[in-house]
């Protein structure tokens, strides 16, 4: 059982950038694929940036539109931890930001929006922009 916590949420206005760690309990590497998810009041969770090894010996990434430009995800092996560095944030962007993982992904037909495709989930960091 992989456990998952994340840090570096808080306060910041627009415009402003914050980065969060998700750190893992064991070791990770490669071998799992990572998102991150994030869930407003009243709102459904959504998928936000996801990462993973390609296969091929490269890293692939995904990204929400409305996220798109504006937010990274990275990872250290070394360190068991995948970041998400959030660049010119909005009010809208305000939400509870969850870290997920799953080991051995398939190559082919692996969709990094669908939660269902994550088994281990962190328990959120909060996020509030204000205007």
């Amino acid at each position: 059982q992989v456990q998952l916590v994340e840090s570096g949420g808080g306060l910041v206005q627009a415009g402003g950038s914050l980065t969060l760690s998700c750190v893992a309990s064991e070791r990770t590497s490669n071998n799992y694929a990572m998102g991150w998810f994030r869930q407003a009041p009243g709102k459904e969770r959504e998928f936000v940036a996801g990462i993973r090894w390609s296969g091929w010996g490269g890293t692939n990434t995904y990204y929400a539109d409305s996220v798109k430009g504006r937010f990274t995800i990275s990872r250290d092996n070394a360190k068991n931890t995948v970041y998400l560095t959030m660049n010119s944030l909005k009010p809208e962007d305000t939400a509870n930001y969850y870290c997920a993982a799953v080991p051995y992904p398939p190559l082919t037909g692996w969709r990094p929006e669908g939660q269902a495709n994550y088994r281990y989930w962190g328990q959120g960091t909060q996020v509030t922009v204000s205007s």
